[in-house]
């Protein structure tokens, strides 16, 4: 699907992506489920390859992302005038990474059930967001000066629908390689 240019195509990329991550998970089996992740022979790069070690851990990163998205409107929907980041003030788009990890380490006693109920509520309260917003809103650069060069829309993509695949890839991969016995 083409990334979404306006408010109708948005919300449909999130549902529809959303109900592709559920609908994957749904099909997993019990052996996909209980096998921890291991993406070694995959030669990655990326950290996230690393830090993730089941799906409860990739529930987990979406449910995170989608509270950094609500509590970044919410500061700046309260203090018009003053720009807060996206990202806490602890860390930038060089140093984000290591905020991943510390989500991750913070949610080990998080169960698998509870993972799945909080990326539930914080899907339905992210759609709810957007239908808040005019198309204008979410789609025209500099509507919102904290938004900077991008717009409001390309935020909810990144944290609803593009992660959305990125977790689905995810658990593909680990998916092929429980049935290849790579794992």
């Amino acid at each position: 699907m083409p990334r979404a240019q306006n408010k109708a195509d948005l919300l449909k990329a999130a549902a529809e992506n959303y109900k592709k991550l559920q609908d994957f998970i749904a099909g997993m089996s019990q052996k996909e489920l209980e096998t921890p992740f291991d993406f070694s022979s995959l030669n990655k790069s990326e950290s996230h390859w690393a830090r993730d070690k089941n799906l409860r851990d990739v529930l987990i990163h979406l449910y995170e992302w989608h509270n950094l998205l609500f509590k970044a409107i919410e500061r700046n929907e309260k203090t018009p005038g003053i720009k807060f980041s996206f990202l806490p003030e602890d860390y930038n788009w060089k140093t984000y990474p290591a905020m991943n990890v510390k989500f991750w380490q913070s949610h080990q006693a998080t169960s698998l059930e509870e993972a799945k109920k909080l990326l539930e509520d914080s899907h339905k309260k992210t759609v709810s967001l957007i239908e808040k917003f005019s198309d204008e809103e979410l789609f025209n650069k500099g509507h919102f000066a904290w938004t900077g060069t991008t717009n409001l829309g390309a935020y909810f993509i990144s944290a609803a629908p593009s992660h959305y695949d990125w977790a689905l890839k995810k658990l593909k991969a680990h998916k092929k390689l429980v049935e290849n016995g790579a794992i």
